[in-house]
């Protein structure tokens, strides 16, 4: 169930790396610009995922209900409903992005490029989250090679247009964005006709109860959307102290997250695979089984993260003078690369943790080890490593504030197990109202 997510988040995170390579030949300010995006992307990104996960939630139970029709008529409503939020957010971040830019830090010479490039990339997150809805009706529907072929096929689409659209055309740092909007259609155009043709979705009005389905989707999303808004939000505050060391450490700020991406890409596609394993065992009382699957998860994320950031540690001498577009932006991607990968161990633990934490039907304390990972140990590492020693102070923050996240995530997890098991032994007319409150 993972490899075919796999190949398609490697390919997405791969166009991203090559997209901060072409933009890096521009030079530093739209490399630092492009870096002032990460925080309000990953804040539209964590709406699209929540609005998904209730989707696929909302789909499979109906498919498992035996209501086919419900289940088409689910996926057009969040489609519908998705799209609305996703353009009202995008259009209140460009309407705001001037004030968002200032509270940010940026300065008054990257304000330009800034402004070139906001609106055609808002209308490629757009165009991004119309495509992210149909692979979530698509895998709710069973099928993972058809999101992971489309993630492919967009990456590659894209990846061929940057160099025409950048500096063939010459439209510069907004190429890169026309670039993602043409691939995102393209994406689009192909799935929509896919799952159109498989009876997966049906826009009709009047098909379906209205209220209590936005009501059935917002109570299954708001969970997921809090955790996932929280890193975007976190994310604001780390570029605006990011930001106050200047234009070349913000350039790096940008590229080290790329890096980042890039390293834990088969953990993204571990978490998408791993919760219909973990929930068919709750489903049949199966804890301990539960508990041995995560552990060999667990033990496999280490293993490759410790792998991934010893090559990042061992190549840092020939990536970072390839990526960084000057001396000041290469020596502050080395330091990233010397602190920062080593934490990504623990950092895929926590967010498998939340993956089975909601698999296993408990959201809220999917959304506590969210909290407690970015607001008591992420950002305050962060900002007291930054006080005491600059960037490279801030890079050990991100380390221990990873690494702490990862032990105190895998506690709420086991503690969390111990509950449901502890209710397992309850008569089984009270288990399904017991295992709903197993948050607290």
């Amino acid at each position: 169930m993972t490899w075919p997510m796999l190949f398609g988040v490697v390919a997405l995170m791969s166009f991203q790396l090559v997209d901060s390579i072409f933009i890096s030949m521009l030079g530093m300010q739209p490399l630092a610009a492009v870096g002032f995006t990460l925080p309000m992307q990953q804040l539209l990104i964590g709406v699209q995922v929540g609005i998904g996960i209730a989707s696929t939630a909302l789909i499979s139970r109906a498919l498992g209900a035996g209501s086919p029709r419900r289940a088409k008529h689910m996926g057009g409503l969040v489609v519908l409903t998705g799209c609305c939020v996703a353009f009202l957010l995008c259009a209140l971040i460009w309407l705001l992005r001037i004030p968002l830019l200032t509270a940010l830090g940026a300065s008054a010479e990257l304000l330009p490029y800034t402004e070139d490039y906001w609106l055609p990339w808002l209308v490629s997150a757009w165009l991004g989250a119309f495509l992210y809805f149909a692979s979530s009706i698509a895998r709710a529907n069973g099928d993972m090679r058809l999101p992971g072929l489309m993630m492919v096929v967009t990456s590659v689409v894209n990846m061929l247009l940057d160099p025409l659209f950048i500096f063939t055309f010459g439209w510069g740092l907004p190429g890169a964005a026309y670039a993602t909007i043409v691939a995102c259609l393209v994406g689009s155009g192909i799935m929509y006709l896919r799952i159109l043709k498989r009876h997966w979705l049906d826009f009709t009005p009047g098909k379906l109860p209205v209220m209590p389905a936005l009501r059935d989707i917002f109570n299954t999303s708001a969970p997921a959307m809090l955790s996932q808004l929280m890193p975007g939000v976190a994310a604001l505050l780390a570029t605006r102290i990011v930001a106050g060391f200047g234009g070349a450490a913000m350039a790096a700020w940008a590229l080290g997250s790329r890096l980042e991406l890039f390293s834990i890409v088969i953990v993204l596609a571990l978490t998408m695979a791993l919760p219909p394993m973990v929930g068919r065992l709750l489903g049949s009382q199966q804890l301990e089984r539960v508990h041995s699957l995560v552990l060999i998860a667990v033990r496999f994320v280490i293993g490759l993260q410790v792998t991934v950031a010893l090559f990042w540690l061992a190549s840092r001498w020939l990536i970072a003078p390839a990526f960084a577009p000057d001396a000041d932006t290469e020596r502050y991607l080395m330091s990233y690369m010397l602190w920062v990968p080593i934490s990504y161990a623990a950092l895929g633990v926590c967010m498998l943790m939340v993956s089975v934490c909601n698999a296993l039907g408990m959201p809220m304390r999917a959304v506590w080890i969210s909290v407690l990972r970015l607001f008591v140990c992420y950002l305050p590492a962060l900002w007291v490593g930054a006080t005491l020693a600059g960037m490279s102070g801030l890079y050990v923050g991100v380390l221990v504030g990873n690494v702490a996240t990862g032990l105190l995530s895998w506690q709420l997890y086991k503690r969390g197990l111990q509950h449901l098991q502890q209710q397992n032994r309850t008569p089984q007319s009270h288990r399904e109202a017991e295992i709903q409150g197993a948050d607290g």
